[in-house]
């Protein structure tokens, strides 16, 4: 490689193709592989709700710091369907570099492509199929012509295609192996390393106990489940959903759990009640056709105190809406959702890190307060990939509070499970347990369990179980602040809005125009920090991924400005760019001669 090229500190890829033609395991092994060289790397998919067929895309971002979103422009699109060059040709610049697969012949007809890109064609699948009989060996082919333009050492492919491939029996490994070689012939073929202007990457001197991890929040979800002691998830797989069981069936049997996929989601929230009765810490999790579905379930945890964590995936809505696309659509429903009166409590991550903490809380918080937590994940937290610090299970605190033993209850003149209490929390034995016995209804009841319709008690009932909201707001996640906290400008935003923010404000200072940001955590029941930070600035764009702001107005609705707060809304199923954000704050500002494209 020439070594006149600049060192790489920020690298956008797509790689693309029809869908099956493995676009994602090509981006997922070079995210494996960048995070070795000490880049922080997040990954995105554009897929479509289907299994083969039409254009999808992976895209990767390796950054030298923290860049949770995909950038605007792309340095490198490796494109296994010329139809690709053309669905990105808008976000391809002069400097960019195209690798597409030339064996139907020279890329011709691509309308808008800048004259400076640098195209080049590389025969993929005429050489998988004519060596290997199968098309989707372009992928490994592809991958030593990736590694080529980027300037990865040989044998650091080498040794990720060993673990990729090495669990999958000698020949899988050996073909691919073989692939790879042959796309290093094929880069060689081309001149590819001789072209002026590609990028380079080089180890940046992390030390290997400073590598990271690289999760899904949907994972780092899942985790903070098992490290705060979860045992039981009952679930159906549900598009963006279905990886936290995935996750769960792999892993939480190694710590004493036990998974059950269920026929449906009603299925799944009635047998998360029937294991939570027992003590066992619970999960569930689906998206906002499953959260439909387990209303009468979720409403039975209300009035049996019964604690579940729910994760909601939310995705494109309403009914099936698009399901492979991003959407925040569903924050009505886990607020105001349920028939009746009833406490729950919704948490919202902004990034894999924040998604394991807010788990292992929300499970704690379940059990303590004996209610529904809800975790608001969306698409693109769900299921994107980013570097993470390791995440220890041994940091985190399991408090079970008021769960009565046999000695407890031994020393208690009468056991009550629902007794009226001044911090609205009842004492709760697990059935088994001598001197424990207690009833369960989805009516209304009296302090023992049994069905009343007593106007005073249900009064003092009602009260009791929203008198929670008010004694466990102390232990609820604070909002975490970035940027100048005397900035005038302010943003907010929760799950995959987080990046898209963090990076407009470093845009926007480069301008001299300073921001900050209140990364809410806690959304019901909603902390007073939130409405007084819309006080405390001039404006406050709120970001988020539905057509009826519906962030926005919970804001409004526990205190926030109204007349502060602009909404800056999605629901086409694209992510935001954090230079669409950098645009609307110029165009509050009344500037129009910079230029953000």
């Amino acid at each position: 490689m020439n070594e006149t090229k600049t060192q790489l500190e920020d690298l956008n890829v797509i790689v693309s193709g029809q869908g099956g033609d493995g676009s994602l395991t090509v981006v997922n092994i070079l995210a494996d592989i960048l995070r070795t060289y000490g880049l922080k790397v997040y990954t995105e998919r554009d897929v479509l709700s289907r299994i083969k067929g039409g254009i999808t895309a992976a895209n990767l971002r390796a950054f030298n710091g923290d860049r949770l979103c995909i950038g605007s422009q792309i340095d490198l699109l490796v494109a296994f369907d010329q139809l690709a060059v053309s669905k990105y040709a808008f976000r391809l610049n002069e400097k960019s570099i195209v690798i597409y697969d030339s064996s139907v012949g020279k890329l011709d007809n691509v309308k808008n492509l800048p004259p400076e890109l640098r195209m080049i064609g590389v025969p993929l699948s005429r050489h998988a199929v004519k060596n290997f009989r199968r098309d989707i060996y372009k992928n490994s082919i592809s991958f030593a012509v990736i590694g080529r333009v980027i300037g990865l050492d040989d044998e650091a492919l080498k040794i990720a295609f060993k673990k990729q491939f090495g669990k999958r029996g000698k020949q899988m490994l050996e073909s691919n192996l073989q692939a790879l070689e042959i796309g290093f012939e094929l880069a060689e073929a081309v001149e590819l390393f001789k072209e002026p202007g590609l990028h380079k990457v080089g180890d940046l001197g992390v030390n290997k106990d400073e590598r990271q991890m690289l999760i899904t929040g949907n994972e780092a979800t899942a985790l903070g489940f098992a490290a705060a002691g979860g045992k039981f998830f009952a679930g159906y797989p549900i598009t963006p959903s279905t990886e936290v069981m995935e996750w769960c069936v792999q892993w939480l049997p190694k710590f004493g759990g036990l998974v059950k996929q269920t026929e449906d989601e009603i299925s799944a929230i009635n047998m998360a009640i029937g294991s939570a009765l027992t003590g066992t810490r619970t999960m569930t999790a689906t998206c906002g056709p499953g959260i439909a579905l387990m209303q009468e379930g979720i409403g039975q945890l209300g009035m049996g105190e019964i604690p579940v964590v729910i994760v909601d995936a939310q995705r494109s809505g309403p009914s099936t809406g698009m399901p492979t696309k991003p959407e925040q659509s569903d924050f009505n429903l886990m607020v105001y959702g349920g028939a009746g009166d009833f406490p729950r409590v919704v948490l919202a991550p902004g990034h894999p890190e924040d998604c394991f903490h807010i788990s292992a809380l929300a499970t704690n918080i379940c059990e303590k307060y004996q209610l529904p937590v809800f975790i608001a994940l969306d698409q693109g937290l769900s299921q994107n990939t980013a570097t993470v610090p390791p995440l220890s299970l041994d940091d985190v605190k399991i408090d079970r509070g008021k769960r009565m033993t046999r000695d407890t209850l031994a020393k208690m003149e009468v056991y009550k499970r629902y007794e009226f209490t001044d911090d609205g929390v009842s004492p709760f034995s697990p059935p088994g347990t001598p001197g424990g016995m207690s009833l369960v209804t989805g009516n209304e009841h009296d302090e023992f369990g049994l069905v009343s319709v007593d106007p005073v008690n249900r009064i003092r009932q009602v009260e009791k179980r929203a008198k929670k909201l008010e004694t466990l707001r102390p232990e609820l996640p604070k909002a975490v602040s970035y940027g100048v906290e005397t900035a005038e400008i302010g943003f907010i935003g929760v799950g995959m809005t987080y990046g898209v923010i963090l990076e407009a404000m470093d845009i926007l200072a480069e301008s001299d125009i300073y921001t900050q940001y209140h990364q809410l955590r806690t959304i019901h029941p909603m902390l007073e920090e939130t409405a007084a930070f819309t006080n405390r600035c001039k404006v406050v764009f709120v970001l988020e991924y539905n057509a009826g702001a519906q962030l926005a107005n919970i804001i409004i609705s526990n205190g926030g400005n109204a007349k502060k707060i602009k909404n800056i809304l999605r629901f086409d199923g694209v992510p935001m760019n954090s230079k669409d954000v950098v645009k609307e704050v110029f165009n509050y500002l009344g500037i129009t001669e910079v230029n953000v494209a």
